[in-house]
């Protein structure tokens, strides 16, 4: 019991910043934007995430409320800004979607790792290319921690599960409720059709890849602050296209996206308790890594060919050609 346990924690630990950096790729991707860009967009909003929790933590301590929710704000705005340059690469410039994600991605790692040393080297006199930022508390409900299995739920759970539980429902809402998701998602089926009804499509679509940049912020930040405890620009490497796999899988909705990241979650933290439960040494922990990608291919060959993506998926609109 103990061990299902773990598996449940370590997989939620996972599973939850990888869906709710998915949800944001179902919004970009729903509103006719292809987006390959959520690791570049996970990885500099947690950058600036990172330098705003360890200015914090040094006046309240890396645990304090106010260290998280600064860290988790800065890691929204962050994201939210590196997503521009996605945003009007795409819909302004009419790039390659591709392509633009490609170069995103190659320069958020680029680009933070170099920062990063900078910023330890001038500011915080430590040459180092990470910033440690220590592991969050965790909390345990009482009472509801002890029912059996379910009880894995509601113990160790890191400050930023709610939050994420908090957000996927308000953009479950906002997508499927409101006349703007309908709008969204019209926009990636029938642009025109949105235009013609006197929508800017060009704003829904920035709106769109402005809210991936956020939520894949706040991804990256929660990855930062459980998984690693640190902050470095290759700690990322895979997550971004594990979501999109998810999406994908999920056919750009949002309940089935999730099913498919407690897949990849559940599996990576049965994974490391198999290597800890045969005892084999600490290096067969690296391929415990490969095991959601392993997935993600077998799912692929079983799943996708159904998978349907939104009709304008990819096509940059041109209202002069409406």
């Amino acid at each position: 019991m103990d061990t299902l346990n773990t598996v449940i924690i370590n997989g939620i630990s996972f599973t939850l910043p990888l869906f709710i950096m998915a949800v944001g790729g179902i919004y970009s991707e729903r509103s006719g934007i292809t987006n390959l860009a959520l690791e570049g967009l996970q990885g500099a909003g947690a950058f600036v995430g990172a330098i705003a929790a360890f200015i914090v933590a040094k006046q309240f301590g890396s645990g304090s409320p106010l260290t998280i929710a600064a860290a988790l704000a800065f890691a929204l705005l962050g994201g939210m800004a590196y997503s521009l340059l996605h945003a009007v690469l795409c819909i302004k410039f009419k790039a390659d979607m591709v392509i633009s994600g490609v170069v995103v991605n190659i320069l958020a790692m680029a680009f933070t790792a170099f920062l990063t040393k900078s910023v330890n080297r001038t500011v915080f006199g430590s040459p180092s290319d990470k910033i440690d930022l220590g592991v969050l508390p965790r909390i345990t409900v009482p009472g509801l921690s002890g029912v059996p299995v379910i009880g894995a739920f509601f113990t160790d759970v890191y400050p930023f599960v709610p939050v994420i539980i908090v957000l996927s429902v308000i953009f479950w809402f906002l997508l499927y409720k409101t006349p703007f998701g309908l709008h969204l998602r019209a926009a990636g089926d029938n642009p025109a059709a949105v235009d013609a009804a006197g929508v800017d499509v060009q704003m829904v679509r920035y709106i769109s890849v402005i809210v991936s940049g956020a939520l894949s912020g706040i991804a990256g930040i929660c990855f930062a602050y459980s998984v690693s405890a640190k902050f470095s620009a290759d700690i990322y490497m895979g997550y971004g296209y594990l979501s999109i796999a998810a999406l994908i899988f999920g056919g750009w909705k949002i309940m089935p996206t999730l099913l498919a990241c407690l897949i990849f979650g559940f599996a990576r933290s049965a994974g490391y308790q198999i290597v800890q439960k045969l005892g084999l040494p600490s290096s067969y922990s690296d391929i415990v890594m490969i095991l959601p990608y392993i997935l993600t291919l077998l799912l692929l060959i079983v799943l996708a060919k159904n998978s349907q993506a939104p009709r304008a998926l990819g096509e940059a609109y041109d209202k002069s050609k409406r």
